[in-house]
């Protein structure tokens, strides 16, 4: 049942003393400062970590090929290993079971044009899985299917930017669009979360890029993904042996790092995984060293304010108050101060985050905020602390007798 008398004690007590209770609510607002102000930062880490992979599966690996440098088996150094479509092939049938998706690219630069509109684009010519590496989101019409590779279709994949350049007063979809002198029919357009970078590019159907754009069956570039059911060794693992079979089928020396080059998402991610979690702990040590640091300063300044009122407590006695409303009234003080204070500072450390946020981005912290969860826990953890830091000097207050009080100087 609520206690007027009680709570208006209470803040009569905190009116009176004003300097305690402000030292007593910096201690604690100073501490749950510093503690958001740090997972926020974390936080803003961690998702500029996640941005570097946001619009590639995190399972990608990428092959790209280049010059040799050292001379194997009788080939002299600066050869071009040059891929081809039986690569492509031969990866996805030597090593089936462990690849997800797989995709060739083909790359070109080309000048695009619907009627008065018109623009340079980079092309990429790809499979139909290269939706999936890329997590592309086709939000009208289709991807690039198995059947326009099959009948070598001109049909174009293009981005949200795409069709805002070139059909700013239409819709793209089945529209008509000169790419480099050959008219091209719009069967789809994509969004991707990549950026406006991403969403300016053109998709071919590979097959068709290469009988148009030189006659040949040539790739410049092969993409994966391993099966999700590796973990992260298994996934190193893969790569390895995929970068070993490849060297030895283009006679490249195993130490030459730039004739054949697989770079694995795995490696990146596990390495992000390790900072973010060895980041984590020390945040997490340090905020709690804070917020216990902070729980030590109240409590301390309770047994200050227990000290300075020993003799109004031994009157409460005498006059027949019991020890349990000493201790829920020094408690409830307590808990009062700590908790404003601690709210306070979490006000304070939110809009720290939010008006500094942006020009944190130059040290690769992106939207530094903290958590609905997080704000949960540290106002539990506040109410406990308070708690906590009250009731021990209360305790003691409790338990002195009136005679001892009121001989206390």
């Amino acid at each position: 049942m609520f206690d007027l008398d009680l709570w208006r004690e209470i803040f009569q007590s905190i009116s009176k003393n004003k300097l305690r209770s402000m030292l007593s609510g910096f201690t604690v607002a100073f501490a749950i400062l510093l503690f958001t102000l740090l997972f926020g930062i974390a936080n803003g880490l961690e998702n500029t970590f996640n941005s570097f992979f946001k619009d590639d599966a995190q399972n990608s690996i990428f092959v790209q090929s280049g010059r040799t440098t050292k001379p194997y088996r009788g080939f002299k150094s600066g050869r071009y290993i040059q891929f081809k479509n039986e690569d492509f092939n031969y990866i996805k049938d030597e090593f089936g079971d462990k690849v997800q998706y797989i995709t060739s690219r083909v790359y070109k630069n080309l000048p695009a044009t619907y009627k008065n509109e018109k623009g340079t684009y980079q092309v990429r010519a790809v499979h139909p899985d290269h939706q999936y590496l890329e997590k592309t989101q086709v939000y009208e019409g289709r991807y690039i299917t198995a059947k326009d590779l099959q009948e070598k279709s001109k049909v174009m994949v293009i981005g949200r930017l795409v069709e805002e350049d070139l059909f700013s007063k239409t819709t793209a979809l089945g529209k008509y669009v000169n790419l480099g002198g050959i008219q091209y029919k719009v069967v789809g357009v994509y969004r991707d979360d990549g950026g406006d970078n991403e969403e300016r590019i053109i998709y071919l159907p590979i097959s068709t890029a290469q009988r148009i754009y030189g006659n040949n069956d040539y790739i410049d570039q092969i993409n994966l993904t391993y099966n999700p059911e590796m973990n992260f060794d298994q996934a190193l693992s893969f790569s390895s042996l995929l970068t070993k079979k490849l060297k030895d089928k283009f006679d490249v020396s195993p130490r030459d790092q730039r004739a054949v080059r697989v770079r694995n998402m795995a490696e990146a991610s596990k390495g992000v995984n390790q900072m973010t979690s060895v980041l984590g702990v020390l945040i997490v040590i340090i905020g709690m060293g804070t917020l216990v640091a902070g729980i030590v300063g109240i409590a301390n300044i309770m047994i200050f304010v227990v000290k300075e009122r020993t003799k109004e407590l031994g009157i409460r006695k005498a006059l027949g108050a019991q020890p349990k409303s000493i201790v829920t009234m020094i408690m409830l003080e307590s808990i009062l101060v700590t908790s404003l204070a601690g709210y306070f500072g979490l006000l304070i450390g939110m809009g720290v985050l939010e008006l500094i946020g942006d020009s944190l981005k130059e040290y690769f912290i992106t939207n530094p905020s903290v958590s609905t969860s997080l704000i949960v826990t540290a106002t539990i953890i506040l109410i406990v602390a308070g708690a906590i830091a009250g009731y021990i000097p209360a305790k003691r207050a409790a338990s002195i007798k009136p005679i001892v009080a009121l001989r206390d100087e």
